[in-house]
Order: C-alpha cells, then sequence, then structure tokens
C-alpha cells in the first residue's frame, strides 16, 4: 500500500468517525420480546425479540408448552438521518421464533437474554393464552357453552361461514341501589373482513341509571373462544351504570352498524382472477340484546347520617390552627375518598358552636373513572369567623355509606377540634367583611374605623334663642312619637314573627323558590343545559329545607318522605316530590338522557303549587 493510499484511508476514517462514535449502552439500550396474547392451539405463531444495538449471544428461555418449529431466524435494519444538522440513526435486529402450542392454558414465557457491549441484558416476560381449536359444525351444536361471569346476554350465531355479532355483557346482574355497573358492547367477528368496527350507533337510553361514559380510545381486538369457535373481539363501548331505583330495570336493545369488505365474486374462471378481484364496502347493521338488572333496595336500619353514599370510603380531616383570635378565619378541611357512587356523595355538615360566622364550604370533586368503578376524592373546605373569644369544639364530622364490600353500613368519625378564641386588639371598632369565594384567610378584610364622637358642650347661648315651646315645637315631638305608636302597634306582630326564624323561612319558601324557578326558565330558553338542570335542583331542596324547617344538608329523600307521611300528606304527593328530585338530581349528572327540560320544569312548578296548597 502507497502512502498515497494510507492518507486516503486515514482521511475516511476520520470522515466516518461521527457515525460510530462511541455510547454508552446501559443509557439506551432496548430488548424486549413480543407474542400474541391468545394464540389456537393447533396453530403456529411467532414470538420474536427486538434489540436496538448490535448484539450477540442471545440466550432464549426454556418453553416446555411449546415446540420450536424454526428459527431464530435474524435481521437487521438501520438508518440514518440528518434534521437541521442533527444526525439521528436507528439500528434494529430481530430474532424470530416459530413455535407450536403443545396444550391449552394460560401459560408464561420468561425473560431471555442479550449481551450488547460487554453487558448482559434481559427482555420482558410474556403471557400466552392457549385457546382451543374450533369445534367443527357438528359438534358445536351440541350446546353454546355458558360463561359465568361477566354476565352476559347470548347472541345467535351461524356456524356455516362467517360469522359477526354483538353481545351485551355487565359486571353484575344483581346488585343494590347506587351501586356501581359496568356495561360493554362486545363485537364477535370471525370469516369477515371488518373494515370499520362502527358507523352509526343508537344507544339506549339506560333509564333508571346514572351513566358515567368511559374513554374508549383506539379499537383493539383480541382473540376469544366462544360457543365452539375462536373469534376475534373488539370492545365498542363501555359504560358505567349506577341504579337509582329497586326492581328489575330492563336495558334495551342497542343498534351499531359494521363496515364490511366483501369480495366482488361476479365470476372467478381462475385463480388469477381471484388474486386481482376487486372488493367493497358493505355496511352490516347489528344489534346488541337488551338485558334486565335486578335491583335490590338498600336493607334497612340507615344510620342517622345516610346521605347515599354506596361503595368503600375513607374519612380524614385537618383544621387550619387551634389558637386564633376574634375576626380571624378558621379552616376545617375534610377529605372523602375511596371507590363507588362518589358524585351522588353530600357534603356533610359541621355543627359549628355560638360564635362562629359560618360560610358555606367550597368543594373540590377529584375522580377517575375506569372499568373497575368511580374512585378519586371529595375535597371540602368549611370557613368560619370567630365572633367572640373563648373555648370552644368543634364537633366530629360524621359520614355513613353502604359498604358494597361487607355488605353493611357504615359511619365514619372525624376527631374533635378544640380552639381557643382570644380577643383581638381594638376589634371593638372594627367589621369584618368577606369578598368573592374565599380559598383561605387572607381574603378577609378588615375596614377602618369609622365612629365620630358626640359632642357634648353646651349649646351656645344665641343658639338658644328663640327656642321656647311654641306650638311648631310641641308639633316637631309629638308628630314623632305618634308615628312611632303607631308603627310600634302595626309592626309588633311581624316583628314577634321575624323572631322566630322558622316561620320567616316557611313564609319565604314560595318566594324563593319561584325566584329559582324564573333562573331556571332564562338558562333553559338560553340553552344552558347543565346551569339548567343544577337551578331547579337547586329549587326543589331549597323550597322543602325552608318550607319543612330542615337545613338542606339533613335532608334526603328518604326523611322527606317520612316527615311529609307524619304531616298526613298524600301518599300521592309524597310519590310526586320523590319523583320530581330524583329525576332533577339524574338530569343534573346526565342531561344526554334526562328527558324533555319542559317536562321537568312543568314538573318542579307544578309540585311547588301543589305543596303550598297543602296543610304541612
Amino acid at each position: 500500500m502507497t502512502k498515497r493510499h494510507k492518507i486516503v484511508l486515514l482521511l475516511s476514517a476520520l470522515l466516518l468517525l461521527p457515525f460510530f462514535g462511541s455510547r454508552t449502552w446501559a443509557d439506551d439500550v432496548s430488548f424486549t420480546a413480543s407474542a400474541p396474547k391468545q394464540v389456537v392451539m393447533g396453530k403456529p405463531f411467532q414470538l420474536t425479540f427486538s434489540v436496538n444495538h448490535r448484539a450477540k449471544d442471545l440466550r432464549a428461555p426454556e418453553m416446555p408448552e411449546f415446540d420450536i418449529i424454526a428459527g431464530p431466524y435474524s435481521s437487521q435494519s438501520s438508518s440514518t438521518s440528518f434534521v437541521n444538522g442533527q444526525r439521528t440513526s436507528t439500528f434494529s435486529l430481530t430474532y424470530t421464533y416459530t413455535l407450536m402450542p403443545r396444550k391449552e392454558g394460560s401459560f408464561t414465557i420468561d425473560p431471555a437474554s442479550i449481551v450488547v457491549g460487554g453487558d448482559t441484558y434481559r427482555s420482558n416476560a410474556l403471557k400466552v393464552t392457549v385457546l382451543p381449536a374450533d369445534e367443527t359444525p357438528a359438534a358445536s351444536n351440541s350446546g353454546p357453552q355458558q360463561s359465568a361471569a361477566p354476565a352476559t346476554s347470548q347472541p345467535s350465531s351461524n356456524r356455516s361461514g362467517g360469522d359477526i355479532f354483538i353481545k351485551t355483557q355487565v359486571s353484575k346482574t344483581k346488585v343494590h341501589e347506587q351501586e356501581c355497573i359496568l356495561l360493554s358492547y362486545k363485537l364477535y367477528f370471525a370469516g369477515v373482513d371488518v373494515a370499520q368496527f362502527t358507523n352509526n350507533t343508537k344507544l339506549p337510553e339506560f333509564k333508571g341509571f346514572l351513566k358515567q361514559e368511559l374513554e374508549q380510545g383506539d379499537v383493539q381486538t383480541e382473540l376469544e373462544h366462544y360457543n365452539g369457535r375462536n373469534y376475534q373481539t373488539a370492545i365498542l363501548y363501555r359504560t358505567l351504570l349506577f341504579p337509582q331505583k329497586s326492581g328489575d330495570i330492563e336495558i334495551e336493545p342497542a343498534n351499531f352498524e359494521a363496515v364490511l369488505r366483501v369480495q366482488n365474486r361476479q365470476q372467478i374462471r381462475s385463480i388469477f382472477d381471484d388474486f386481482f378481484a376487486t372488493y367493497s364496502n358493505v355496511t352490516k347493521p347489528l344489534t346488541a340484546p337488551g338485558i334486565t338488572i335486578h335491583v335490590q333496595p338498600l336493607p334497612a336500619g340507615k344510620p342517622a347520617g345516610f346521605s347515599g353514599g354506596v361503595g368503600s370510603f375513607s374519612l380524614s380531616s385537618s383544621i387550619s390552627s387551634n389558637s386564633i383570635t376574634t375576626n380571624d378565619a378558621l379552616t376545617v378541611k375534610l377529605s372523602i375518598s375511596g371507590k363507588g357512587n362518589m358524585k351522588m356523595v353530600k357534603t356533610p355538615s359541621i355543627d359549628w358552636p355560638d360564635g362562629f360566622e359560618v360560610y358555606d364550604p367550597k368543594v373540590t370533586n377529584n375522580f377517575k373513572s375506569t372499568t373497575a368503578g368511580v374512585s378519586g376524592s371529595k375535597d371540602i373546605e368549611y370557613l368560619a369567623i370567630a365572633r367572640a373569644a373563648g373555648d370552644y369544639v368543634i364537633p366530629a364530622i360524621t359520614f355513613s355509606y353502604y359498604d358494597t364490600n361487607d355488605n353493611t353500613y357504615k359511619t365514619l368519625r372525624t376527631e374533635e377540634y378544640t380552639v381557643h378564641v382570644a380577643r383581638g386588639a381594638g376589634e371593638t371598632d372594627q367589621t369584618v367583611v368577606t369578598t368573592g369565594t374565599y380559598t383561605n384567610k387572607e381574603d378577609i378584610q378588615k375596614l377602618g374605623t369609622d365612629i365620630r364622637y358626640i359632642e357634648t358642650k353646651p349649646l351656645p347661648a344665641e343658639e338658644r334663642k328663640g327656642a321656647g315651646l311654641t306650638g311648631l315645637w310641641w308639633l316637631m315631638y309629638l308628630v314623632p312619637a305618634l308615628l312611632s305608636l303607631l308603627l310600634f302597634v302595626l309592626f309588633r306582630k311581624q316583628i314577634r314573627d321575624n323572631q322566630d326564624l322558622t316561620k320567616v323561612r316557611y313564609r319565604k319558601a314560595n318566594k324563593v323558590a319561584q325566584k329559582r324557578l324564573k333562573k331556571a326558565a332564562k338558562l333553559m330558553n338560553a340553552g344552558q343545559d347543565a346551569a339548567f338542570y343544577e337551578e331547579i335542583e337547586r329549587a326543589a331542596w331549597t323550597y322543602l329545607s325552608d318550607r319543612l324547617s330542615i337545613p338542606q344538608a339533613n335532608l334526603t329523600k328518604e326523611n322527606i318522605a317520612d316527615i311529609l307521611r307524619s304531616k298526613n300528606v298524600s301518599d300521592e304527593r309524597i310519590q310526586e316530590v320523590t319523583d320530581v328530585l330524583s329525576t332533577a338530581e339524574f338530569a343534573r349528572y346526565a342531561p344526554a338522557a334526562a328527558g324533555s327540560k319542559e317536562d321537568l320544569y312543568n314538573a318542579t312548578a307544578k309540585l311547588i303549587d301543589n305543596l303550598e296548597s297543602t296543610k304541612i
């Protein structure tokens, strides 16, 4: 080799050096194993191991449940690209085995190992389920196989050729009120080419249920052995259902459309005609059968503080401080966490002692909906202002619910808090106000004093001149006195009635409800459905709270019915109250299935008018 050739080789090596520079293997080595999740007995499948660097010494695991009928075959690919002066290189090395299952069941393929740059790396493990082979048509006619769980509606199937149908599956068919159910519509197909899983969809209204839809994402297919045949399956729709009443509730059938890719077979004379055949899309209507859910009422013996929670919950609380001064804010935080009908859990109330000015609590919902149900937390922040010095006890907060795991009622209780309130300096001349929706005590503002002193010096002599006891002078004294007496007589009864807050709320119940109904009508006409349903629910609950003189936090549909029944209100009127409350509550969380807004508005207005004419 001449000197000139050596110089050329050296320059070439320097130019290619950036492409083959040193790398830190441990930072970006990826070694993975992949195989189908489900395979069929008697049919081969492929197991692949992929690594993104040059490697050697692949060691596959022992696989006694499978026969290796081919492999490993290796293949590699690499690419380099330049974008904005940045070089990006990729490399892939793949080893492929062809396996044949020996028996049915679920099996684990252990990790493999490989050496990259002197270091050994292990792949992930795999779980493979071997399904039975397809039965012959004669064998399958002996009877369909029944699966124990989840509960499904059984569709009919045609075993003569291509087959496609939808099953309705629910996690449970026997539940209690408010207990969560997972409903799924699952597509099964074999011997057909599905180009599009769903086209037009018509779901049932799910009457009697509160619905919480789940995010579907991309449709994924899996193999499933059903009724003697192996089908490709895909979940088309999933939702969580919470029954709102007891009894047998029928879920109506659902209608779907699938688009099938069908070969045009007008006249096929040879295998070449079949190879070059054209295809067209055909719409296939599909019906998912209906199913009946048996809903049991919650058992008797509900705790006094039960507000409808069904599931499994925990309770925690904290307090901002145990020592404050007058006109300072005190915050109690409460967190209800767990799994169940979280959206239906009502906010517990605190029985604040006298000496505190109380504000509406701030509620933050952190819920997550999965196939396992609705879980998360309901965080509540209670705010009160200390108005008088002293030592106070903030009583424990109780929360009762029905535990679906133990099928019993449970009551959770927080600890009591002792708070010392000291008198603040100069607080007697200050006024405390709040602005907007509070988040913490920085939102509490103190306004400066505005009391002016009364002048006590004697009136000057020149101002006392002409102040004799004239007729005008007497008139100036007598008229106010007579007017005061008249007003005292006229308003004495009203003053006495206003001292009874229960009677005041009773008299103003209809006036407040009419204001809310008027606002709800405006929201309905403006098309603001969510705000309309919320205002309608507030109108009904606020009216009943004022009319029955019971705090809204302590009201439930059950004790409303008991109170009205104790006051000799007819069962028809009680049922009307229960129906309106249930419909309003259901519509607020499931507006799409709530029915006519006008009917709900008219029913609420009619209920209030009927109760106004009823002696309670």
